[in-house]
């Protein structure tokens, strides 16, 4: 019977430092993570590996409900799926475990209202974005015209053999960004 940790961040800049080192304290001896994957995903390799080594007896442990799924139905269904397997499940920031009575009902609820609460953000960001639309400000990243000083700035240092990740250093643009600014360029001399 072993006790493994499942850890998740969602962009591959984020750091599972802090989930990991709350797994460890909770006894987990062996914890699988996935660096830049949403939860909403279904399929997970690091969560497919750990499922894969699970066998009867063993616990899964989360720091909280949503590293394992961002939507009830999901996330329910993988934990009947462990129950099915004889595997518990606990979250050590909620403190809930599927092997008490009251495990299975907390977290029903718990992960409810997590939907709730993600729900109500998409909502919140949707009335923005109409809200922006009505006084007429569009979402998303801002044109960028062959005129702008940035797109003129890359296009000199590419002539002077500069790399793009170079650039974009010096510009303080990302290096797809400068791609794409050496792109506009190339569309305009055309």
């Amino acid at each position: 019977m072993g006790s493994f940790g499942y850890a998740r961040v969602s962009t591959g800049d984020q750091n599972a430092g802090l989930q990991e080192a709350a797994l460890k304290a909770a006894g987990c001896h062996r914890i699988f993570t996935d660096h830049g994957v949403s939860g909403t995903r279904a399929s997970r390799p690091g969560l497919d590996k750990m499922l894969d080594h699970l066998r009867e007896g063993d616990e899964v442990v989360v720091w909280k409900l949503d590293r394992l799924g961002r939507n009830t139905r999901n996330l329910l269904a993988l934990i009947d799926d462990l129950e099915g397997r004889g595997v518990h499940f606990r979250s050590v920031t909620e403190g809930i475990s599927t092997t008490g009575s009251m495990g299975r009902t907390m977290l029903t609820v718990m992960s409810a209202f997590a939907q709730l609460e993600r729900d109500q953000l998409a909502e919140r960001t949707r009335a923005g974005m109409a809200a922006a639309a009505e006084h007429g400000r569009k979402a998303g990243r801002r044109e960028v015209t062959v005129g702008h000083a940035k797109v003129k700035r890359a296009r000199d240092l590419k002539a002077q053999g500069l790399t793009p990740a170079d650039i974009g250093k010096i510009i303080g643009a990302s290096r797809a960004t400068v791609y794409r600014y050496l792109r506009l360029e190339s569309k305009a001399g055309t």
